[in-house]
């Protein structure tokens, strides 16, 4: 049998005896005289196998760049030598502590990756999508370029940049909320972000209590009817001024609580300590908003 080897891969027919190809795993041979035409085909699928993406997939590349992380994501890793035993596993050792040693190379960075971890942290507690997450990132990047970590702690900055984006994102989510999931206090916090908004001039307005209904609405099972009555409630506390200088959460909490009343569902019955303590308010602030969206 011929071995000839040609480079004529596309060929529809034997170039020998215009006979006709087999293709068989990686080869492709003349079935009349047996000239091999094509052998030990290129894959050109990736080198790894992705769980997330179907299989045509072309990306033969490893895990995409990502702002939560201060090199980007472009280092490398040395993982655990599982079957490396004696001197080869401590040569390992000394190797992935040279080398985690040289991704942080200053004071900077290392507060970088401090406060990345913990935004993260905070950002998977709190149910964040990526886009809230990463933006936290470039602020933190900010704040630090404007030098306002000087006297302040990370801690606090690190939850001050996620209240921060998540309002400019509009994903409604009360300081209370970031401080309970948070490693500062709601004091640093607060002075992190004072900070922020005064030297960096962040573009976050008052808080609109429609983006609270559905999470409230949810935490006490309310139908979607409550909800839209809510929401057509806090449209009026915005519009007749009865929002103005209150907490918006309680506001949102109030209107659900309002709505409840209003069409009487025999589904959905909640107490207005059920509602307050959704919203993180007392009885007594969701108390006074309910009597004047009533009247």
């Amino acid at each position: 049998m011929s071995q000839a080897r040609t480079t004529c891969t596309d060929a529809t027919s034997c170039p020998e005896c215009d006979g006709r190809l087999h293709t068989s795993d990686a080869e492709t041979v003349c079935t009349d005289c047996g000239l091999v035409v094509d052998a030990d085909r290129i894959d050109h699928g990736p080198e790894w196998r992705s769980f997330a993406d179907d299989d045509a997939d072309p990306e033969r590349t490893g895990a995409p760049r990502t702002r939560a992380r201060h090199d980007r994501g472009l280092s490398t890793e040395i993982g655990q030598a599982t079957r490396a035993t004696g001197r080869k596993r401590r040569r390992l050792a000394r190797m992935r502590t040279h080398h985690n040693r040289a991704q942080v190379s200053s004071k900077r960075e290392r507060n970088q990756v401090y406060a990345y971890t913990e935004i993260r942290r905070l950002a998977g507690a709190l149910g964040l999508p990526e886009n809230v997450r990463d933006r936290a990132c470039s602020l933190f990047d900010s704040a630090q370029e404007a030098d306002l970590l000087r006297g302040r702690s990370l801690e606090g900055f690190s939850a001050a940049t996620v209240y921060a984006a998540a309002r400019v994102s509009n994903v409604a989510r009360t300081t209370s909320e970031v401080s309970d999931a948070a490693k500062a206090s709601a004091a640093e916090q607060r002075a992190a972000f004072d900070a922020m908004n005064r030297e960096l001039g962040l573009p976050v307005g008052p808080v609109d209590p429609t983006e609270y209904l559905p999470r409230f609405a949810s935490a006490l099972d309310c139908p979607p009817a409550v909800e839209r009555r809510a929401s057509e409630l806090a449209d009026r506390a915005r519009e007749e001024g009865i929002a103005g200088g209150r907490d918006p959460s309680g506001v949102a909490a109030a209107c659900l609580y309002t709505a409840v009343r209003e069409l009487d569902d025999p589904d959905c019955d909640c107490t207005q300590r059920e509602a307050a303590d959704v919203a993180d308010v007392t009885p007594v602030t969701l108390r006074n908003t309910y009597l004047d969206l009533r009247d």
